[in-house]
């Protein structure tokens, strides 16, 4: 699969929530026809990243599995401490 898209689309949303966007880390893992993007960010920018109750980091991981199925990939992201 052919990740640039979704690892861009993921700096980019990622990018306009946090203080520091130069800090943002994303690794990619491929394992068959599951993709796992590994998201790290500044320690004082998580909170803006998992948002209150987790409701942003959901968003975030439904943007991403939504843009996954278009290509018939099983796509998740994990937010790394």
């Amino acid at each position: 699969m052919d990740t640039t898209g979704v690892k861009e689309m993921l700096t980019y949303v990622v990018g306009n929530l946090v203080e520091h966007p130069e800090e943002i880390r994303i690794e990619v893992l491929e394992n068959g026809s599951s993709v796992t993007l590994q998201l790290r960010v500044a320690a004082d920018d998580m909170g803006r990243v998992i948002g209150r109750n987790g409701r942003i980091a959901k968003e975030i991981r439904t943007l991403i599995k939504a843009m996954g199925q278009r290509e018939d990939k099983r796509v998740m992201v994990d937010i790394m401490d």
